[in-house]
């Protein structure tokens, strides 16, 4: 009886432990995503970028080609199951978790063993690079004009997110779970985590380039917050 009532304490603590980091957790996210940075960007219309959701995750979109810089070079088309897709003319780009990217084509797919890696930081990442003709003109999608100093720093941003071979060229994952025709998979620098997120790189990218953003957040409802 002894033994039952001590393990009935210790799971009730843990539970209580339990609900009071959700709480925090969430209370937390919430209330960061309520504190802007660069809240007055000083941009000239020189380059537009997009940030674009799904619902859940978000993906920084920028100019396939420019005079700046050509993402095709290394972003290959010929890594999509389209081969050619000259006609592209954007390029989504997100950061998340390998395991979740590439064994979750759908919620209902998800497996304990890769939400807790996701959530602990224990797996590696990917960038998952979509090619798109047009971009959405409604919600879940936001132009932003920069000017090209600043699409300089995100053009940083994003190359240093993902790992490079000893050629220097980045390193695409050989894999059957596409999304599309358009997309493909490469390998990612970092660990995504609860407290670091899709979002929170998405975030951290156009901190990087002196745009609105959260102070902090793991969600896609703070970003989007900025740009309503």
């Amino acid at each position: 009886m002894r033994l039952l009532k001590k393990t009935l304490k210790y799971l009730g603590i843990f539970i209580a432990s339990f609900i009071a980091f959700v709480v925090v957790y969430l209370l937390s996210a919430f209330c960061l995503a309520k504190i802007a940075v660069n809240k007055h960007p000083h941009s000239s219309s020189e380059v537009a970028i997009y940030i674009l959701t799904n619902g859940v995750h978000t993906d920084i979109v920028v100019p396939s080609k420019s005079e700046q810089f050509d993402w095709t070079k290394e972003i290959s088309f010929a890594n999509t199951h389209l081969k050619d897709t000259a006609a592209m003319q954007y390029l989504g780009l997100g950061w998340g978790d390998k395991g979740f990217y590439l064994e979750t084509p759908t919620w209902a797919d998800l497996k304990f063993s890769v939400a807790f890696k996701a959530a602990f930081g224990l797996s590696t990442t990917a960038i998952h690079a979509t090619y798109h003709n047009t971009l959405p003109s409604d919600s879940t999608c936001r132009k932003i004009m920069i000017s090209k100093e600043q699409y300089g720093k995100l053009i940083n941003y994003i190359t240093n997110s993902l790992q490079h071979d000893t050629a220097g060229h980045v390193m695409h994952i050989i894999t059957n779970a596409n999304y599309s025709d358009s997309d493909a998979f490469y390998e990612a620098k970092g660990s995504y985590s609860m407290f670091h997120t899709c979002n929170t790189w998405a975030n951290n990218g156009l901190k990087s380039c002196d745009q609105r953003a959260c102070l902090w957040t793991p969600f896609d409802k703070g970003i989007f917050q900025k740009y309503n």
